[in-house]
């Protein structure tokens, strides 16, 4: 049927779902036991939070319906693509993915820690920063005792491996 003849009122929204975090074309979905754990988690309150939708009218319960789906598609896409790295099958003296870090940045006496984790996981505010970041791709396959340099449009940093762990 032709959208002319369809009632102003009867139009439903199409909702916007956000993007998940960006992953380049062609990039293997990294991610660590507990980003999968959070991932289906995540899953699991999308699926209960659908299937306990209140709304005042049919209409508003479709819409909102129709954007959890949308939201748990993108997740069942990300988890059916994802591959768990096992950190304990990683080099204990080499940065790789999942490790956690203990940098010294620049001149700074003050040690920060950041782990390397998948697209879906990284998060600032929690030390956790993405795998396919300049920082990280900086630090992958450095030890300790070794530095980095990030180039940035007014000045270099510094990054000088503390420690690693997993």
């Amino acid at each position: 049927m032709s959208r002319g003849f369809v009632k102003e009122e009867d139009q439903e929204e199409i909702p916007l779902v956000p993007p998940r975090a960006d992953l380049p074309t062609g990039v293997t979905n990294y991610i660590t036991p507990n980003g999968m754990e959070e991932l289906l988690a995540e899953k699991q309150a999308l699926i209960n939070e659908k299937s306990s939708i209140e709304a005042a009218t049919e209409q508003e319960k479709r819409i909102a319906s129709n954007y959890i789906s949308s939201k748990l598609h993108l997740l069942e896409d990300r988890i059916a693509t994802a591959k768990v790295v096992e950190l304990d099958e990683q080099p204990k003296n080499e940065i790789r993915f999942g490790a956690t870090v203990t940098l010294k940045i620049g001149n700074s006496s003050k040690l920060e820690n950041y782990q390397i984790v998948g697209v879906d996981e990284s998060d600032i505010s929690k030390g956790k920063i993405s795998f396919i970041s300049p920082i990280a791709k900086i630090l992958i396959g450095l030890k300790v005792g070794e530095q980095a340099v990030l180039k940035l449009a007014r000045e270099n940093r510094t990054f000088e491996i503390i420690a690693i762990t997993y």
